[in-house]
């Protein structure tokens, strides 16, 4: 699992983070003349084309990731194909933009605006005089009031996933007429737009029965240019009809099919004919560009390879090998001949296969952009060494995140900067790269912190006291070493990061793009580490690694002073000194060595977040911190592990809101104790919070605003950074397999996607594409 909470934006954020103490936070970038907010990294691709030039009919056989277990979108088991569906059979007042915004939607609103604040905030919304229902009624204020008792928290015989925004309404009435409806707030609520989307008829609202259950496998009543036909369980699949009474441009296709097809499985229902469009992994991404590549006219294999390269021969065989199998097959050795007509048998076989393959792929092509979501090293600080502030900043200043993104999308064409928000994404209106509060990245700075916390260096540790993840399977392979050879003293299947002196000859680091360099500028941090020996990493020990100028915490590569502008107390009091030896010995406190837990998933979908976790594993060993690496199945990661506390380092996605006043707010409180004694964390699952980002997120979903909330919002962020319980990491890939004459549909991006205009294009015509996007190089 590695994206967790992509349901519907009423259940689609639930985690938080903890730091105790007030935190002074300098002056946000907001704040000046220049908008911060920037641009989208990358465009959606879609392959747009107008209506025009599509044809009527045809059916969309599109892959999910499993078959909604309900299709009512404000329950807790809603899932990203409950949102699927009512994106295209329910009506929303307002949908996502290109940047992430929220913008009005014509086909259900004709305006809607606050016309009074005072005494109470009121909002009229107008209806598009010819929405309707599927079953002939008019779309009014009924269904708006049985939402809001629905949601508003008031009856707890409504299973409701959360009421946020529901809860702060006071009323809702019948305007100037059946088309008016007036909603009043009893506290003011600045995200407004962010309620009834999607909104449900009042069948389902109604009463508890029915929202509990009236919804769950079907959807009698709808008002988008689609309906739900059939929810078939045992076939796995959703299927999406043109409703009759939609009022909006006509829906192009006839049906759409939402197939669940597991990942690993979906490469083979690309070649069966089975899909016409599928998210897709990396190695399927490549599979499929190279099939859809130039190819050569007599045999129809591919002239090129991935990214440009050439593609192999015929099994990856050069002419040499060719010429000296052909060789043995014809010579004078009788045995040998036959055994080599076999095998060469064999191979055409294969050879034969992997062409028919590659023409079943050829009709595809790889849409790419970046999702709006983004991957995050969460740091847990409910007890243990990460309890204690100076080491969860110490772990975030020790990250190279602009590698650490590179490394996921560099080859995958993408760009690659950092995220620098934990509530917003490029482009989006409250996005400001927070980072500064916390400092760049300054493996110096990051020992001295460990210092002040009483972590100095010590002796090598081959074994780790302590308990087992529940249900874990630890993981057997060393996680300091690239190789892939077994650790000898991992006896219990753990080994510890950064507790072993034993020669790591082929450390396989991605760092292996540096100029070569002569064995004094080794000490220097960006170094490569491939082909390192016991002498370079331990002889060095009391300076090799000091020498670096990005440990000098003066100046970054962007001129920028990094020893400025960070919160006070996000470094280590002046005059600490950074310890002899640190970047290469293991620190010890009290006797006991400082290893993080890290749990990660060990499915098949979840090798990006491994890669991701081995990087970081090297750059704390370069501070000292071991990590113990244990590996558990995707159904328990978050649940069992991350959810329940039971890690130090984990890695998850949260997908982006254009609310996060409402959105991120139960994910960055404060924790507080329960009536039972527990910890309530409600979506904390890092456990880390203040009471000045809480009252800051107060403040941004009262006021009405805009450009207030965004300077709160941007304040309330700096001060999570600078608590270090999360570091946004990079912008997740969004790699989608689809068949060439499709249009409108493929990676979205952050904009909703427009079920209508969906179909295949007519003969000859073609969807428009977006240019290369240019990846960011991060500075060295």
């Amino acid at each position: 699992m590695s994206h967790v909470g992509v349901g519907p934006r009423a259940v689609m954020r639930s985690v938080a983070f903890l730091t105790a103490g007030v935190l002074a936070v300098p002056a946000l970038a907001g704040c000046t003349s220049e908008d911060p907010s920037g641009k989208p990294l990358a465009e959606q691709d879609v392959a747009a084309a107008a209506r025009a030039r599509i044809s009527d009919g045809g059916t969309l056989r599109w892959a999910v990731d499993s078959v909604p277990d309900t299709l009512n979108a404000f329950q807790s088991d809603a899932d990203a194909t409950t949102t699927r569906v009512a994106q295209a059979v329910l009506p929303s007042m307002f949908r996502m933009d290109e940047a992430g915004s929220p913008v009005r939607n014509p086909d259900y609103l004709e305006s809607a605006e606050v016309v009074d604040t005072e005494p109470k905030q009121v909002v009229v919304y107008k209806l598009n005089q010819q929405a309707v229902w599927s079953d002939g009624r008019e779309i009014g204020a009924a269904d708006f009031a049985a939402q809001w008792r629905a949601l508003s928290g008031k009856d707890s015989a409504y299973w409701t996933a959360r009421n946020a925004g529901y809860d702060r309404i006071e009323k809702i009435e019948r305007g100037a007429n059946d088309l008016e409806v007036k909603v009043t707030f009893s506290r003011p609520y600045a995200d407004w737009k962010a309620l009834f989307t999607p909104l449900y008829p009042k069948d389902v609202t109604g009463t508890p029965d029915a929202f509990n259950d009236g919804a769950r496998r079907a959807l009698k009543v709808s008002a988008g240019p689609f309906a739900v036909k059939k929810v078939d369980t045992k076939g796995d699949q959703v299927v999406l009809t043109g409703n009759p009474r939609w009022w909006g441009e006509p829906a192009k296709l006839d049906q759409i099919v939402l197939r669940a097809v597991p990942r690993d499985d979906r490469v083979s229902e690309l070649v069966a004919g089975k899909l016409d469009l599928a998210e897709i992994d990396p190695e399927t991404a490549d599979e499929v560009g190279l099939a859809a590549g130039p190819r050569d006219p007599a045999t129809g294999t591919p002239l090129m390879g991935p990214g440009g390269t050439p593609a192999p021969g015929a099994q990856g065989r050069s002419a040499a090998e060719a010429l000296r199998s052909w060789a043995i097959a014809n010579g004078s050795d009788e045995e040998a001949a036959e055994e080599e007509v076999l095998a060469r048998e064999e191979r055409r076989e294969a050879e034969a296969k992997a062409r028919r393959r590659q023409q079943a792929l050829s009709g595809f092509e790889v849409r790419k952009s970046l999702e709006p979501a983004y991957t995050q090293l969460a740091l847990n600080g409910a007890d243990g060494p990460l309890a204690d502030e100076r080491v969860r900043r110490a772990v975030a200043r020790a990250l190279d995140r602009e590698k650490l993104a590179e490394a996921v999308l560099k080859p995958l064409g993408l760009p690659t900067e950092p995220v620098g928000s934990h509530l917003a994404l490029s482009g989006q209106p409250a996005y400001a790269d927070g980072s500064g509060a916390l400092g760049e990245q300054n493996a110096k700075e990051a020992r001295a912190l460990l210092a002040d916390a009483g972590w100095v260096p010590r002796g090598p540790v081959k074994k780790k006291d302590g308990e087992e993840a529940a249900g874990a399977e630890k993981d057997e392979k060393d996680q300091g070493e690239k190789d892939g050879k077994k650790s000898e003293d991992a006896d219990d299947g753990t080994y510890i990061v950064g507790e072993d002196d034993k020669n790591e000859d082929d450390k396989n680091e991605d760092d292996k793009n540096e100029d070569d360099k002569n064995e004094d500028d080794k000490n220097e941090d960006n170094k490569s580490d491939g082909d390192k020996s016991d002498g370079d990493r331990n002889d060095g020990g009391d300076d090799a690694k000091d020498g670096a100028d990005r440990e000098s915490g003066e100046k970054h590569s962007s001129g920028k002073n990094t020893a400025q502008g960070g919160a006070p107390g996000a470094y280590a009091p002046k005059g600490t000194a950074a310890p002899a030896g640190a970047a290469a010995a293991p620190l010890a406190k009290d006797g006991k060595a400082l290893t993080l837990r890290f749990v990660l998933p060990s499915g098949p979908g979840s090798g990006t977040l491994r890669t991701v976790a081995d990087r970081i594993t090297d750059m704390l060993e370069e501070i000292g911190i071991g990590t113990e690496v244990t590996k558990v199945s995707d159904e328990s990661y978050f649940k069992d592990h991350v959810a329940a506390g039971e890690y130090d380092l984990a890695l998850y996605s949260w997908p982006a809101s254009a609310f996060p006043a409402t959105d991120a707010r139960p994910i960055y409180a404060k924790p507080v104790p329960a009536a039972d004694g527990s910890l309530n964390v409600a979506q904390n699952y890092t456990r880390v919070g203040t009471d000045q980002v809480d009252q800051l997120f107060d403040r941004a979903m009262t006021t009405l605003d805009q450009k207030e909330a965004r300077d709160l919002l941007r304040k309330a962020d700096s001060r999570i950074w600078a608590a270090a319980g999360s570091v946004p990491l990079y912008q997740r890939p969004q790699l989608v397999a689809a068949r060439e004459n499709l249009a409108n549909a493929g990676a979205f991006g952050f904009e909703t996607p427009v079920y209508e205009d969906m179909g295949f294009l007519k003969k000859g015509a073609q969807g428009s594409r977006p240019s290369a996007p240019a990846s960011s190089s991060p500075s060295s």
